[in-house]
């Protein structure tokens, strides 16, 4: 029968008691490239998940004119992007924002482009701001807007840039690099000159994103979307329509799933993400769950608790809530929304069989605080 007893001293954890002869066993085992478990049993298998992340919140007011300026310190030649990353205070040694996920502030100026790379790592990028910016994904150029969600899968050519006539483009970067490189399966290449178109520009978002239609005559096997733009022209209309006929959730307001149109799952296989609304005076109950998630402002203002502090953000700031952390979501305006973008390692804690969630319940007759596992909704 299962305990709740999260105490060490029990049959079955780990609470040998030193010694000289131990000490000594330890130091035979160690010249052998060895050990005992039960020295590290009790950290290794913790009685719940446990992150090395810690919250953060990233002010793009601080940061927006740093980030620019990499801009004119370096070119897309030397530095092959401008980048300003985000690096969470308990995750400096894997350049991690969050858990396994990295996230950055790129910038491209007009006329400039960077050069087309690909590698294991799956990236995404969240339109901040600019005009005439684009992508090209394994020959397929699509242009973006503000707060267009775009990505460009594990393996896939990719490269970016602003037109002649456009404006400065901003954007944030989320990759699963620091994961790829745990895993050891991360790599990198360069292509040989510009890539050649292979369809008519925006064919991804006109064929695949077009009132849920897709064409009848096209074979898709690739294990990742084939939506690699996703619009807030329509991303925004259909998160306001959603909310006149759903009920609000109580954690999370409205929340939408960017997904595969082909399979209705997560758009690529180690990175999900999502756009949810919270309406105007909207007060998030606390949960916590397994996988790490990286938030953008999208539109408003707003504060989230996480793990007991607060943290408040307006538009473009980017926080994060580690794994298992404690965490809700506020709208404290009265008249306005407010619109929060994510990412996470979602597809790599489900298919692993990992996701758990618990929701906070405070019973406030005797201040007694109980948790209760639910199912899943982030």
């Amino acid at each position: 029968m299962e305990t709740n007893n999260y105490s060490d001293d029990q049959i079955g954890r780990a609470r040998v008691q030193d010694s000289p002869e131990l000490q000594a066993y330890y130091k035979e085992l160690e010249t052998l490239g060895a050990g005992a478990l039960w020295t590290v049993a009790n950290d290794i298998e913790p009685w719940e998940p446990k992150s090395n992340s810690i919250p953060m919140l990233w002010k793009y007011d601080d940061l927006r004119d740093l980030v620019l300026k990499s801009s004119e310190l370096v070119t897309p030649e030397q530095a092959g992007r401008r980048v300003v990353y985000l690096v969470n205070d308990k995750r400096k040694d894997v350049s991690a924002a969050v858990g396994w996920l990295y996230t950055g502030i790129q910038v491209t100026r007009p006329g400039e482009s960077t050069s087309a790379h690909r590698h294991k790592a799956s990236a995404l990028r969240f339109i901040m701001e600019g005009e005439g910016g684009y992508t090209v994904v394994d020959g397929n150029k699509i242009t973006f807007e503000v707060n267009d969600f775009v990505i460009t899968p594990n393996s896939t050519w990719h490269e970016h840039g602003v037109e002649e006539g456009g404006k400065t483009c901003i954007w944030q970067d989320g990759l699963d690099i620091p994961l790829v490189n745990a895993l050891e399966a991360n790599d990198y290449a360069i292509y040989d000159g510009k890539q050649a178109l292979v369809a008519p520009i925006n064919y991804s978002p006109i064929a695949y994103g077009c009132s849920g239609l897709i064409p009848a005559d096209t074979v898709w096997d690739k294990p990742y979307s084939p939506l690699f733009k996703y619009s807030w022209k329509s991303v925004y209309p259909a998160l306001v329509e959603a909310a006149k006929v759903k009920d609000v959730n109580p954690f999370n307001g409205i929340l939408m799933q960017y997904s595969n149109p082909l399979t209705g799952g997560h758009v690529m296989q180690t990175m999900g993400a999502s756009m949810q609304l919270l309406p105007a005076g909207f007060k998030g109950k606390a949960h916590k769950h397994t996988g790490s998630f990286v938030y953008q402002c999208a539109k408003g203002s707003g504060y989230s608790i996480i793990n007991g502090k607060r943290f408040d953000w307006k538009e473009r700031d980017i926080f994060c809530v580690p794994s298992w952390a404690w965490h809700e979501h506020h709208n404290a305006s009265k008249t306005e929304e407010a619109c929060l973008f994510s990412f996470n390692d979602l597809p790599t804690i489900e298919k692993l069989g990992l996701y758990q969630e618990r929701e906070l319940e405070e019973n406030k007759g005797n201040q007694k605080i109980e948790y209760r596992e639910k199912k899943k909704d982030f």
